[in-house]
């Protein structure tokens, strides 16, 4: 049998996670990972390989907590409208300001990496795939409940509202404390009002 390991691989993805996402990939250094997971540099190697090998587990962890996140919003029951309004009611609200500010992992990671790292990007282009998935099923949700207009194009309208997902992030990223994020639920709730007939006779 071989040695156990001396450390919780679980554990070590989700403490790499939390440095990638706080520094960025350039920025953490394998010093710093191997403190924060706590770990020598052979033990961490065999386990990974490398420090981008790590990167890649902790991009798709992210990127499946992500989409996990939004599956589970989504779910729930009620007015397809109320769930996508409180979906980024919550996302400006202020509690989740420290959050907001370190921005998304996967926008981080397209714009400090980009096209030099393919494998990085296929990572980042997948968990935005998956995401707008989710909003999209939702959207076509609301057309045949005949709650949203049936002229709206579910997928169109999808790609705009990851969009601004992603956005409210960057902006939270260089605005800090700021009315912007509220502003844009707001008209995210007026967009989705527009057009919408379910009250009317």
């Amino acid at each position: 049998m071989g040695r156990p390991r001396l450390f919780e691989l679980d554990a070590a993805v989700a403490t790499a996670l939390k440095l990638f996402w706080e520094r960025g990939y350039g920025a953490t250094t394998p010093a710093e990972l191997l403190e924060g997971i706590g770990v020598g540099k052979g033990s961490f190697y065999n386990a990974f390989g490398s420090k981008h090998a790590l990167f890649e587990r902790a991009l798709r962890r992210y990127g499946d907590d992500r989409v996990a996140g939004l599956v589970g919003w989504f779910a729930q029951p009620g007015p397809v409208r109320r769930r996508i309004n409180g979906y980024f009611e919550r996302l400006a609200a202020p509690e989740n300001e420290a959050t907001l500010r370190r921005g998304c992992l996967a926008a981080n990671t397209a714009g400090e990496l980009g096209r030099s790292d393919p494998v990085a990007m296929r990572l980042v282009r997948s968990t935005f795939e998956r995401m707008e998935n989710v909003l999209e099923a939702t959207l076509v949700e609301g057309k045949k409940s005949g709650e949203l207009d049936d002229a709206l194009h579910p997928k169109a309208v999808a790609s705009l509202l990851l969009a601004t997902l992603v956005g409210i992030t960057v902006l939270a990223r260089v605005d800090g404390p700021s009315a912007r994020p509220k502003r844009i639920a707001q008209a995210v709730a007026d967009l989705l009002d527009t057009g919408d007939h379910s009250h009317r006779a």
